[in-house]
């Protein structure tokens, strides 16, 4: 029966895909259940910062700004923290499912994670997809309001936040998927 409310709920985000992001928050949080039900929709879209980061492996800085144009699923974690090592692997698997030119997953780990200490964590646990960008100073934390960790921001792809998940979820249950095929099916 849930299967059947998720797909009549993705159907009737997909017919209405040309309406706005936020007309459509109340079927999003519908398709909310277990672990998702802590994912907080804001009512109004919110710019996210231009503070820098440092790209994977040391390659440079960047914004969240070079990820506008498709959904971003932005996880805050650390390789210190176990509720992270847990779900990093989920992660993972949305990347795989979802992840191309409309969705895409990026992992930011906050303060003190030596790029080394974050390739052993990947290694550790079989994630090959999912980038080792740091925030060593915590800039963009803070400039997100980000208190603890995990913390995961959902970008639209106009650069705004539209939800947040403070703590562990289970990004690999059905409803995590629903609304991340509901999102991406938004035009």
């Amino acid at each position: 029966m849930r299967l059947i409310r998720f797909a009549l709920l993705y159907l009737a985000l997909a017919l209405g895909a040309n309406a706005s992001i936020a007309a459509d928050i109340d079927a999003l949080r519908a398709l909310a259940t277990g672990d998702m039900r802590k994912l907080e929709f804001l009512d109004a879209p919110k710019p996210v910062p231009d503070t820098p980061f440092m790209l994977d492996n040391g390659a440079g800085q960047a914004t969240l700004a070079m990820f506008r144009g498709k959904y971003v699923l932005l996880n805050f974690w650390a390789t210190w923290c176990a509720p992270c090592r847990k779900e990093m692997p989920m992660l993972a698997a949305l990347q795989d499912e979802f992840g191309g030119d409309r969705f895409e997953v990026v992992t930011l780990a906050t303060g003190r994670n030596r790029p080394a200490a974050i390739r052993k964590f990947f290694r550790q646990i079989n994630v090959t997809n999912l980038p080792g960008h740091t925030d060593p100073k915590m800039a963009v934390a803070r400039k997100m309001g980000v208190l603890g960790l995990p913390a995961t921001v959902i970008i639209d792809p106009k650069g705004r936040e539209i939800a947040r998940l403070m703590g562990e979820a289970d990004w690999d249950s059905d409803s995590a998927r629903a609304i991340i095929r509901a999102l991406i099916a938004h035009e």
